[in-house]
């Protein structure tokens, strides 16, 4: 039977000991830094600023417990992508976009690098990622995708024909594929837990079942009491709506995951899927997966994607009819598993901008800053955040701060019922359009895609 919930799979399946909860905020309190957010943002921010500053009182405040949101449900995929980069070199020129995307190529091997340095071990495997092209309109897409990637720099991409593709992972109907070293797989639960471990180590204040109500210049409000700081860093993702005044900031977009049981090597030797690399596709509805650590496959696509007034889920239960989709999914892909037993499925929400631009920002002047809206890239492009929200809080003009997503504003979504009527049309002709795409087997896009790209702003 399925586990549905209990968060994700990655908790409900934990065997470390268990830690006792962290103690939350209890009386007023002053800090030179106070994070709203336990999740990756916040925590790496928290991490960066105490190793560049040691004297820093930083205090980290926590709704529930860290990596409870989506630094605790997500892939597992580390890697380079970043939501807006296009969008930014539009607007700031090419080079800065490139350079942009340079820094989260550096990212990967950041993150990577720090997690060792700090003894983290979060199953942490560099294979790079896998986009594959299963209809000839996806192959046109992952063409054009493969050119914008050598276009920013990118020269270590390899494209694949439908041959290549099979001797790296044999996908049923692939006909092509880019892959780019720049990826690793993860345990996300592992990474958060040592993350927060190693603030704590540095210093930092943690207070988890701490929900901050509002944000305010140089506070944070909570029902315990009221942390005051030059600084208040707003770092809650696809929690955001939740914040007084934040209703339309970001929209809480979601996204859910099966597992399956443990495959065993005469599987995974039909699959050719020998190494531990990400795997994605060129569908308007995308997938992602990774091959776990203990040897399952982790999938997971949109499913329902957006909840009434921006509300989120509690535990992580999905809805049974989108892991019957993901499982038909995991099986359309790779047919021989067809009947693997499906373990756990879970969902969570990822925080999406009107104009789907990664941010951030800090305004000297009230001392508020935030950083997010990650489109579900945040696994990596969190600690490029942190670090830049490091630069920008000490008062550095450095690298990153000269960045194009930095200081950049967006207007807010529209409201309700506009707002769920709008997500839920345009995931509707996402899928639909990747119906017709299969069915047709015509080389280009079909116009349906073209103007949900234009209407969401993605485009």
């Amino acid at each position: 039977m399925t586990i549905n919930g209990g968060i994700s799979f990655w908790y409900a399946t934990d065997s470390t000991a268990p830690r006792p909860p962290r103690t939350p905020l209890t009386a007023d309190a002053t800090a030179d830094v106070v994070i709203v957010g336990g999740g990756y943002t916040g925590l790496w921010t928290a991490y960066y600023l105490k190793r560049a500053a040691p004297g820093l009182r930083v205090t980290v405040l926590e709704q529930k417990f860290c990596g409870y949101g989506a630094s605790g449900r997500n892939g597992g995929w580390l890697y380079n992508g970043i939501a807006g980069r296009d969008r930014y070199a539009a607007r700031h020129g090419h080079e800065a976009a490139r350079r942009l995307q340079h820094a989260m190529n550096e990212t990967v091997t950041e993150v990577i690098e720090t997690a060792a340095a700090e003894r983290i071990d979060a199953d942490i495997h560099r294979g790079g990622v896998l986009e594959v092209a299963r209809t000839p309109a996806q192959l046109t897409r992952l063409k054009a995708f493969h050119a914008a990637e050598l276009g920013f720099g990118e020269s270590d991409r390899v494209l694949h024909d439908a041959t290549g593709t099979r001797t790296l992972i044999d996908i049923a109907d692939a006909v092509g594929s880019s892959w780019t070293p720049h990826g690793a797989r993860v345990h996300p639960l592992k990474l958060v837990r040592g993350l927060a471990a190693a603030c704590e180590r540095l210093g930092v204040v943690i207070h988890e079942s701490t929900p901050v109500t509002e944000l305010a210049p140089r506070r944070a409000v909570t029902p315990y009491g009221t942390v005051r700081a030059p600084y208040v860093l707003r770092c809650t993702e696809g929690f955001t709506a939740a914040l007084k005044g934040h209703k339309r900031t970001w929209l809480p977009m979601n996204s859910s995951m099966i597992v399956t049981a443990p495959l065993p090597p005469s599987a995974w030797e039909s699959l050719n899927w020998s190494g531990s690399t990400l795997l994605g596709d060129m569908a308007h509805a995308y997938m992602y997966a990774q091959r776990t650590a203990d040897g399952r496959i982790a999938i997971g696509g949109r499913g329902v994607p957006y909840r009434f007034g921006s509300r989120t889920d509690h535990d992580g239960r999905t809805q049974p009819a989108t892991v019957t989709a993901l499982t038909d999914l995991l099986f359309s892909f790779f047919p021989q598993l067809t009947g693997t037993e499906i373990t756990h499925a879970w969902s969570g929400v990822l925080g999406v901008p009107r104009d789907w631009c990664a941010t951030v920002t800090l305004d000297a002047t009230t001392g508020l800053g935030w950083a997010g809206g990650y489109v579900g890239s945040g696994v990596a492009t969190a600690n490029l955040a942190a670090r830049t929200l490091r630069d920008l809080v000490l008062g550095e003009s450095t690298e990153l701060t000269a960045l194009p997503w930095v200081q950049h504003r967006v207007r807010r979504w529209e409201p309700e019922p506009l707002r769920w009527l709008g997500v839920h049309a345009l995931y509707a002709a996402y899928r639909e359009a990747d119906r017709h795409e299969t069915a047709t087997h015509r080389p280009t896009t079909t116009p349906l895609a073209r103007l949900a790209d234009r209407i969401s702003g993605r485009a």
